[in-house]
């Protein structure tokens, strides 16, 4: 087998540049280091002719004159049934405390090599049992779908509840994605899915907050990669959360720092609008399966004009966004009612009673929003008998929406709710014709 050399020359952090010998390397191959094979390095830049620019995946103090090999491989992930229930860092390794995986498949870390998006090839809802999602913003297989808000609103309850519902069926595979997350929330989270039976249909890959800027920046491309694979492979439906792709970000900016690059428009790398281009890109549909996507968003000091936060906006489908203010007023989960917007919410998606009744809801929101402050100064009884009936149907959607969550019945006492989508559909109705 013929080798790559190179010798580091120069160390920033975790941008390691070397210079090589031989062949020259692809962006993506992965070096190793003599005498330390567990230390890798991934290629991805080449400056000049001989000068390979590294990223440093391992917590491994590198000096200048070390030297690396390569064997021209990429970073391997295992595929296969083999892999599902288990729990995985950046670099595809078990990380759950269970026994090794054996004999299994290998898949190399890329990006989609596919750029042409070919969404799944019907507008198939996926039904959530979340009244407020279901409702403002639907689940269609093969899009995504994002959860916005800012720290403590209730986030990761949402999504863990959302993987609770869609995926204890087992007819798609669920993937989850923890990037920058506490190490308590990702184990929490597979205790629930262990105790509610999903866990057996999932797949979990972590780079957690107390791994290296390298490692929550790759683990994306890793699950990305995974999920790929399990779309074109087997005859189920790819259903990912990720937790947090804000978290994904601000780890592009920590290494964008370490290679000496000028920031943009507030503070963030330059590349920002091409990082989560290829994010989403990476999780696109083919014509052999769909990949269903739920991201997570912090938004830094609840300010939703974020330039990170806008550009992520921008490439979603569906955005679901908590409020501090509903938070607070112990609304659950805690939606803005009229921030929370999709692009699906059209008749040829979700049906012609359920477009209209969408336009009727946001109407009584928006008249309720605007007597407010009239309501906080004379009270409801001296509007007019018109406003007194927006008022209080806005009341009784706003009560509606409400629901408690099947993840939080142990710590809350109060059982689970799950409401088929008709249902939802038939009761909104009622309440906005006063039945």
């Amino acid at each position: 087998m013929n080798y790559t050399k190179a010798t580091t020359r120069s160390v920033n952090g975790l941008v390691v540049k070397a210079e090589y010998e031989g062949v020259q390397p692809k962006i993506g191959q992965v070096f190793f280091l003599e005498d330390e094979p567990a230390v890798r390095f991934q290629v991805i830049g080449i400056e000049k002719s001989d000068v390979l620019v590294l990223l440093n995946l391992s917590e491994f103090n590198i000096k200048q004159n070390q030297q690396l090999y390569s064997r021209g491989e990429s970073l391997l992930l295992p595929v296969g049934e083999q892999v599902m229930g288990r729990v995985f860092n950046s670099f595809g390794q078990v990380i759950d405390g269970g026994e090794p995986l054996g004999s299994v498949d290998f898949v190399a870390v890329e990006d989609d090599v596919d750029t042409h998006y070919r969404p799944a090839a019907t507008n198939s809802i996926i039904e959530t049992g979340i009244k407020v999602i279901d409702f403002f913003a639907p689940f269609v297989k093969g899009r995504k779908v994002g959860i916005i808000g800012g720290a403590g609103v209730g986030k990761t309850i949402l999504i863990t509840e959302l993987m609770h519902n869609v995926a204890k069926s087992g007819k798609e595979i669920s993937m989850f994605v923890g990037v920058g997350e506490r190490i308590r929330e990702a184990y929490e989270l597979k205790q629930t899915l262990d105790e509610n039976d999903t866990m057996k249909n999932t797949i979990m890959y972590l780079g957690q907050m107390n791994d290296s800027a390298a490692l929550r920046f790759l683990v994306g491309r890793s699950a990305a990669t995974v999920a790929r694979y399990m779309r074109d492979n087997t005859k189920k439906d790819v259903l990912l959360f990720v937790d947090n792709v804000y978290r994904f970000l601000q780890a592009g900016n920590e290494l964008s720092t370490m290679l000496e690059e000028s920031s943009s428009e507030g503070g963030y790398q330059p590349t920002l609008f091409t990082d989560i281009s290829r994010f989403q890109q990476n999780l696109s549909s083919s014509d052999k399966g769909s990949i269903t996507s739920v991201q997570n968003i912090f938004v830094p000091a609840d300010d939703l004009s974020d330039p990170a936060v806008v550009e992520i906006n921008k490439q979603l489908d569906s955005v679901i966004v908590l409020s501090r203010e509903a938070f607070e007023q112990g609304i659950r989960p805690a939606v803005d009612l009229l921030a929370t917007n999709s692009s699906l919410l059209i008749p040829e998606i979700v049906g012609k009673q359920h477009a209209s009744l969408v336009l009727e809801v946001q109407k009584i929101l928006q008249k309720h929003k605007s007597l407010e402050g009239i309501v906080a100064i004379i009270g409801q009884g001296e509007l007019s008998l018109i406003d007194q009936n927006y008022f209080k149907r806005a009341q009784e959607l706003i009560a509606y929406f409400s629901q408690s969550m099947a993840v939080m019945e142990k710590r809350t006492g109060v059982p689970g709710e799950y409401v088929p989508r008709q249902a939802m559909l038939d009761k909104i109705d009622g309440i906005v014709n006063g039945a």
